[in-house]
């Protein structure tokens, strides 16, 4: 593969590191993507074992890059695990707290060392990867951190800290958690009104203050503010009241999102090439949305890491099933806990032949535009809620874990484009209330409204787009001597 990006020896040169899991390579790619073609040598560290898994899914020339676009790997410190599931995520925090700083340092010593490659320039790295500041300061080159997942969720893993020394968290007893307790009002979060604890991201649940989730999200999200700059995967006019707050406190932040729809504004010639999914994608779901009618079917997708167990995979099934509409649900290999989509009764299939079709995995941004999709059964994982908003399909969510409750809290509350499974309405009614009913309507124009901003935000010009333009001539001007902000 060859790029026609041009390389020169005074070429800047990012070194970017996502966090190790899919909803976090995928952005970080979409950034990388758009600092090549602004001119920048980009080498992309992922982890040997989400290496490995790109080659299984795409072949090696997925990960074989070009001159000026390059892939390195280093160790996660886990032990071996199926090679084609989600690692565990508390074990992998653990060991991107206590074993990723040594070898990424001797990693981009090496790469900096090198004489293929033009001098690193700056560190771009997930928030949530923050040991990689250690080796910026080393070299003596900008930190520039990325927040791939919603401002507010970002917003509410900073006041971690605020939530312990104020009592909140750690939970006194597991009864709090069905007594009312997470129904108190968090007023005090500046940006964020209307906020219940049930809202912030479900790691404060934990009884032990040592527990590894609750101080890996809180550290990171407090370090995140000595970078040198942090880009948000927003945009301003979706979350202006959290940005502002958060600009207000750091103010070397830039709102630069949907990087999606950013990314989509640049020539990325060969770079198509480039995969970021860990999963090999099924186009045929493509033909099959082709047969349906415009905005008739109900797309089923929880994301990469959420896990549902058996029952809660019927209740869904049948939900399905009695709604009468076509659905596409995607059901991960690991999906299910101790089984898989193998174990849904032989009733459930016959009832929903022609009219519903479950795969593997799939390009889900070509789904959410395909016309025939009416509205997405989500978890709320910030990928997936941007997909939906870039398309204009509302969602009916239920959210599992981490930051998925506060984004089903703004899509329903604030944004309008949303309506939550919350265990008091059947799925079949809230399914049909969302196609047909009212609210389902006030829901799609809201949809559609976003969609308008978001592509307003990321054309030439637009908000994002200049946000995106200020970072990169703030990062050249430290490279040939300047300050950066």
């Amino acid at each position: 593969m060859a790029s026609s990006a041009p390389t020169t020896s005074r070429n800047p040169h990012a070194v970017c590191v996502p966090y190790p899991a899919q909803g976090h390579i995928k952005p970080m790619m979409q950034l990388a993507k758009l600092l090549h073609c602004n001119g920048y040598h980009i080498t992309f560290v992922n982890t040997d074992y989400n290496h490995q898994r790109l080659v299984r899914s795409w072949g090696p020339d997925s990960v074989r890059g070009f001159k000026d676009f390059r892939f390195k790997s280093m160790p996660d410190g886990l032990p071996p695990s199926d090679p084609d599931r989600t690692q565990n995520i508390v074990a992998l925090c653990d060991s991107v707290t206590k074993n990723f700083a040594g070898p990424f340092l001797d990693l981009v010593m090496k790469i900096n060392e090198s004489a293929e490659d033009p001098p690193v320039t700056c560190i771009v790295s997930d928030v949530f990867m923050t040991f990689t500041q250690k080796a910026a300061e080393k070299l003596g080159v900008p930190w520039v951190a990325l927040w791939t997942a919603s401002a507010c969720a970002f917003w509410s893993y900073f006041h971690y800290v605020d939530l312990v020394q104020k009592g909140y968290t750690p939970l006194k007893d597991e009864a709090q958690l069905r007594n009312g307790y997470m129904e108190t009002a968090i007023d005090w979060i500046p940006g964020m009104p209307d906020i219940r604890l049930k809202d912030i991201p479900t790691f404060i649940t934990t009884l032990n203050r040592d527990d590894v989730m609750l101080n890996f999200c809180m550290n990171n999200a407090q370090t995140a503010a000595k970078a040198s700059a942090v880009i948000f995967n927003t945009f301003d006019e979706l979350e202006h009241e959290v940005l502002n707050a958060i600009k207000f406190r750091i103010p070397q932040s830039f709102t630069a999102g949907p990087l999606l729809k950013l990314s989509r504004t640049v020539p990325i010639n060969g770079l198509s090439a480039i995969k970021n999914s860990l999963w090999k994608e099924d186009q045929s779901c493509l033909n099959w949305l082709d047969e349906k009618e415009a905005g008739s079917v109900i797309y089923v997708n929880f994301g990469s890491i959420t896990v549902i167990s058996p029952q809660q995979l019927l209740e869904f099934a049948w939900g399905l099933a009695k709604s009468k509409y076509p659905f596409l649900w995607i059901i991960r290999p690991d999906l299910v806990q101790g089984g898989d989509a193998a174990i849904l009764p032989q009733e459930f299939l016959l009832e929903t032949r022609g009219r519903g079709l479950m795969g593997s995995w799939c390009s889900q941004e070509q789904v959410l535009n395909h016309p025939s999709v009416g509205l997405f059964l989500t978890h709320n994982g910030w990928n997936s809620m941007l997909e939906s908003i870039c398309a204009g399909v509302p969602m009916l969510c239920w959210p599992f874990f981490a930051d998925q409750p506060t984004n089903c809290r703004y899509a329903c509350a604030k944004w309008g484009m949303g309506m939550e499974i919350d265990g008091s309405v059947k799925m079949e009614a809230l399914v049909k209330e969302c196609m047909g009913g009212e609210k389902g309507k006030e829901m799609r124009r809201r949809a559609n409204e976003w969609k308008e901003s978001a592509e307003k935000a990321s054309l030439a010009g637009g908000p994002s787009h200049v946000a995106l333009e200020s970072l990169l001539n703030g990062l050249l001007l430290h490279q040939h001597g300047g300050t950066n902000n």
